[in-house]
């Protein structure tokens, strides 16, 4: 897993345009149940653990918007972190 967790950084390397080197100080590898690499972790997780950034559009509250994702991913639970309304125009 080690080498994976490597890699993934390196490709986010390559991606931001770094050519960073890395030193590796423990040659280790973490057990499989504790987690994941991110390009490894199943969608389910993403949805049941994650974060969904929304842009609201105007119009519908945003506990209404909060009811359509819980529909939408069939969750028990969803919240919102915050009414940002758009100004008016």
């Amino acid at each position: 897993m080690k080498e994976k967790g490597l890699e993934f950084i390196r490709t986010l390397d390559r991606i931001a345009g770094l050519n960073q080197e890395y030193v590796v100080k423990i040659d280790e590898d973490t057990n499989e149940k504790y987690g994941y690499l991110p390009y490894e972790r199943p969608t389910e997780l993403y949805i049941r653990s994650g974060l969904i950034v929304l842009d609201k559009p105007p119009g519908p509250t945003s506990h209404e918007v909060v009811a359509w994702v819980k529909k939408m991913f069939g969750l028990e639970k969803a919240g919102h972190g915050g009414t940002l309304e758009p100004s008016p125009m």
